[in-house]
């Protein structure tokens, strides 16, 4: 693996002191029921739907909101109607953004996206600008202050991982996506509990980008994240952030 992007560090810390956390349980349910209009409101046939259904869980989302969100995806419940929608360009320092979206209205979600990367030093670019700088990977989160870092390995290499690194406060475990769910399982089976687990884009190469120009990213990263329709961000960033006086 190339490597991994600082830039989810960096948000398992923001979130640690972020309590606007009711926008994210509008962005789980709009992809539960996706996940669960694509593939059918059974979790253990749809990978999509089980692994939205983690994350929702994981965000301590009620069990009923996330039943009603099933049903409005398989249609048993009327339910606003979404599609599928990704946006790529370029921010400050020449990193590349993947931007995921759900949205009723595609014209309207991409002029927010516009808007926020000519702001904040960035611009759009054409389908298949920067998406080839990616890959598509199951990734793992473990708490690194409750395991060893030798056990955890040995147990994500037992389980079938492809990858293991250390990141601050956590272990990272990568898997091609559709093993993600059975390497989870395993370490669960071991006593290593995922704090998070997700299909992500990955970047296959970092850029470095330090100081100010670092700090003009993660600005232009949160504000795209913060977008109602955004479901999920990628970059290829490796950011060096000024310490605080």
């Amino acid at each position: 693996m190339a490597g991994h992007s600082k830039w989810k560090q960096i948000k398992h810390y923001k979130a640690a002191a972020d309590a606007k956390r009711g926008a994210q349980f509008t962005k789980l349910i709009r992809e539960i029921t996706m996940a669960a209009k694509l593939g059918g409101g059974d979790p253990d046939g749809n990978p999509r739907l089980r692994t939205a259904i983690d994350t929702a869980k994981a965000a301590s989302m009620p069990k009923d909101n996330i039943e009603r969100a099933i049903k409005k995806g398989t249609g048993e419940l009327e339910g606003v109607e979404y599609s599928e929608v990704t946006y790529e360009g370029y921010g400050p320092g020449g990193v590349a953004i993947l931007i995921f979206a759900l949205t009723d209205n595609a014209n309207r979600t991409v002029a927010e996206v516009r808007h926020k990367l000519s702001r904040f030093g960035g611009n759009l670019g054409a389908a298949n600008s920067v998406s080839w700088m990616f890959e598509r990977k199951g990734q793992i989160y473990l708490d690194s202050s409750k395991h060893r870092e030798d056990d955890a390995l040995e147990a994500a290499l037992d389980a079938g991982a492809q990858d293991f690194v250390v990141e601050g406060e956590q272990y990272v475990v990568t898997t091609e996506p559709a093993d993600m769910h059975a390497v989870k399982s395993a370490l669960e089976a071991k006593g290593f509990e995922a704090t998070e687990s997700e299909i992500a884009s990955v970047p296959k190469n970092m850029v470095h980008v330090e100081g100010k120009t670092a700090e003009s990213v993660v600005t232009l990263l949160e504000e795209l994240e913060d977008l109602d329709d955004v479901q999920k961000v990628a970059a290829n960033c490796d950011l060096e952030l000024e310490a605080a006086t």
